[in-house]
């Protein structure tokens, strides 16, 4: 049997793909071949909203089940694809039933790292935090008054670390570095995500490894960390980052680094084979990054429907992100890899503010805490390419959106 298009992977970037494709009128046939036994859903709110009880999950889902047969979309659920065989132009599952190929896209995505088995990892009730099941874990596990270790200080562990709060537990989160958010934010932005942690009752311990998990039958009771502390614990949650899941590409042979790389057309090495989402390294501005990020994964989607329809037009990233903690948004537009210097600006709202971020005198990033004008203008100046009148900014008499005249 060959389809036209297989897409492997059942998230945000391959729903947005082939959701793009019938809007532009493409009838081509279309199989989804997913992990999952759930049909596409969205996954920012299952860390909030969803844990917290404040939302059912068919909220979540992109579109009912019925949709993908009304679209001639055959939708493969639990199915896992075992080998890719390029010279063959096909795919190959786990009832050993291979599918053929005109196109293929790997949408795959990326996995939460976890703790070795040796440090105990593998106890009961330590959590990671990326799919339904985790989030259903989690929320049988936040019982008000647990003790709940959180490990790692960037934007996963300090959201989860919100959520458990919200819930009523008792939260200590470790980080190893000397400050939470090292690798993605500057120290303003942390001072400030620190102060309303810790405001809302975290215990926050920087420059804090963790030497080992304690378990009793199995069962997670404590953490010893790594200057000899012993605490007691109820629950772990790891928030240490992801790897890009890119084992089928590699065994395939396609050429892989931090993620599958991809040309400005998201073609891997094999023409016939594209990679959008977090598992896709895709070039910016003169180097390869890997964009972990829901609108990364559907405006590269989109694009790639476009080009399969017949489009010439390259995908041009233009990274923007946010965060929900508590009743803060962090709203980040940019990227502010390399930056050598920061203006911190107060926002009218009592509270707000905004981290502008500048490599070699040329504004690269801004981080806008609870203040959408600054985001939006951020954003419009670097999606536009537009120079940024630094004495504007910097005066804090004058209006933002001076800076868009």
């Amino acid at each position: 049997m060959t389809v036209d298009l297989v897409v492997v992977g059942g998230g945000q970037a391959a729903f947005s793909l082939v959701a793009k494709l019938r809007s532009l009128g493409d009838s081509r046939s279309i199989t989804i071949l997913t992990a999952e036994n759930v049909a596409p859903y969205q996954r920012p709110p299952l860390s909030k909203k969803y844990l917290l009880g404040e939302m059912e999950f068919d909220r979540l889902q992109m579109r009912p089940d019925a949709w993908y047969g009304e679209q001639a979309i055959d939708l493969r659920l639990s199915t896992f694809v075992e080998e890719i065989n390029l010279a063959a132009r096909s795919v190959r599952i786990q009832d050993g039933c291979c599918l053929n190929y005109n196109k293929l896209v790997l949408a795959t995505g990326a996995t939460p790292r976890r703790l070795p088995a040796a440090i105990g990892g593998d106890l009961d009730n330590v959590f990671v935090m990326r799919d339904k099941r985790d989030a259903d874990q989690l929320a049988a596990a936040f019982q008000p008054g647990a003790r709940a270790l959180v490990i790692g200080g960037g934007y996963i562990g300090l959201e989860a670390a919100a959520v458990a709060r919200h819930k009523g537990l008792e939260v200590t989160l470790i980080e190893m570095a000397d400050r939470i958010l090292k690798r993605v934010a500057s120290s303003q932005t942390a001072d400030a995500m620190r102060a309303i942690h810790e405001s809302h009752g975290v215990a926050i311990r920087e420059s804090t490894g963790l030497r080992r998990l304690i378990g009793e039958g199995g069962k997670l009771v404590g953490a010893e960390l790594a200057d000899g502390t012993v605490i007691d614990l109820d629950l772990a949650i790891v928030g240490i980052g992801v790897t890009a899941n890119t084992e089928l590409a590699q065994a395939a042979g396609l050429t892989v680094t931090d993620g599958i790389v991809v040309d400005s057309m998201t073609r891997t090495s094999d023409p016939d084979v594209h990679a959008i989402g977090d598992c896709a390294s895709l070039p910016w501005q003169n180097t390869m990054i890997r964009l972990e990020s829901v609108q990364n994964a559907v405006d590269q989607a989109e694009a790639l429907a476009a080009i399969l329809a017949g489009s010439d037009k390259a995908y041009e990233p233009k990274p923007w992100f946010w965060s929900d903690q508590y009743d803060v948004k962090l709203q980040i537009a940019g990227l502010n890899v390399g930056f050598d210097e920061t203006f911190v600006r107060q926002g009218v709202r009592p509270g707000s503010q905004s981290i502008w971020y500048f490599r070699e005198n040329r504004f690269v990033a801004v981080d806008a805490i609870n203040d959408a004008k600054a985001y939006v203008t951020g954003k419009k100046l670097l999606d536009s390419n537009m120079p940024l009148n630094r004495s504007i900014l910097e005066d804090p008499t004058r209006d933002l959106k001076e800076l868009l005249a």
